[in-house]
């Protein structure tokens, strides 16, 4: 398999287009500690002719530019982009999908919650003829018809933003947040891009995995609320932390897994600054940070 990151960054990007926290600050002022990154997402194929977004971020089209493997072919029209497989309805996962709406033929995967907030209003610009929609179930496995099949797994996480209402659930395990366990029949990763918690049941799925692209939005838990960016902490807002007793770095600690990149990184988070104390601190504990133009073989 080649794995491709087209975007590494959480909402809004890094540096966000709004913000002058500590971290964006260097981005905006040109330090060459910090790299700019688009908001998150992967792509991966079997045979580097057909590929499967893992979400489809605002910044896709950008990112397809960044990305030879995904420029069009043939003599008039036609994408190598061959279905679009959404972890949940956020924002920054969906928006993308707008970018597609050229004509163009493909699938997209996502559970029953997550289809329903594509599936109407300014998503009608897509062409029911030629853009299919199919509902996946957790613990059902997907057969993409190109070479890859995919298993999608709950995670605790919560409703999309702008669908809170009142008291907030967080932390449930339904549909509403997705993984994805990902194989060519030879090689399987995991893409988890949102977890508010690191379960016991999470654990034992990924011990022993060869590659596990893991949620990375803070450092610390209270890191938006220090800043006073937010009153919400990560896990408000659906994201474990990388540091603290429940903390990625701990609770992914001490599974065998083989190769470990987080993604989804929030532009607050001082893991961008590549020579800061805390990179360092998740490279010793066998942690890559992960950037746009990354790319993986399985």
């Amino acid at each position: 398999m080649h794995i491709v990151v087209l975007g590494s960054a959480a909402g809004g990007g890094f540096p966000q287009w709004n913000c002058l926290c500590p971290v964006c600050r260097l981005a905006w002022e040109g330090d060459n500690r910090v790299r700019p990154r688009t908001q998150s997402s992967l792509a991966v194929s079997k045979d580097g002719e057909r590929w499967l977004l893992l979400n489809a971020s605002p910044d896709l089209r950008q990112q397809i530019l960044a990305t030879p493997q995904l420029h069009p072919r043939g003599k008039s029209r036609g994408s190598p982009i061959a279905a679009v497989f959404l972890t949940n309805g956020d924002v920054d996962h969906i928006a993308g999908l707008l970018t597609l709406r050229e004509q163009q033929s493909f699938t997209v995967f996502g559970s029953g919650a997550t289809l329903a907030e594509v599936s109407g209003g300014v998503f009608g610009v897509l062409n029911k003829e030629l853009v299919h929609l199919q509902e996946v179930r957790p613990e059902s496995k997907v057969e993409t018809g190109f070479g890859l099949s995919v298993t999608p797994f709950s995670v605790p996480g919560k409703v999309p933003l702008y669908l809170e209402r009142g008291d907030v659930e967080i932390g449930a395990e339904g549909e509403e947040t997705l993984g994805l366990e990902i194989t060519d029949g030879a090689k399987t990763f995991f893409y988890i891009p949102g977890c508010a918690e690191v379960t016991g049941r999470l654990q034992e799925r990924l011990r022993g995995a060869d590659l596990v692209f893991f949620d990375g939005t803070t450092f610390t838990d209270d890191e938006m609320i220090r800043l006073g960016l937010s009153n919400k902490s990560a896990w408000r807002m659906g994201h474990v932390a990388m540091t603290g007793e429940k903390g990625s770095m701990l609770r992914l600690g001490d599974l065998a897994i083989r190769r470990k990149i987080y993604v989804h990184i929030n532009n607050t988070n001082p893991v961008l600054v590549e020579d800061s104390p805390e990179r360092a601190k998740v490279e010793a504990a066998g942690w890559e940070v992960s950037h746009d133009g990354m790319e993986v073989r399985l």
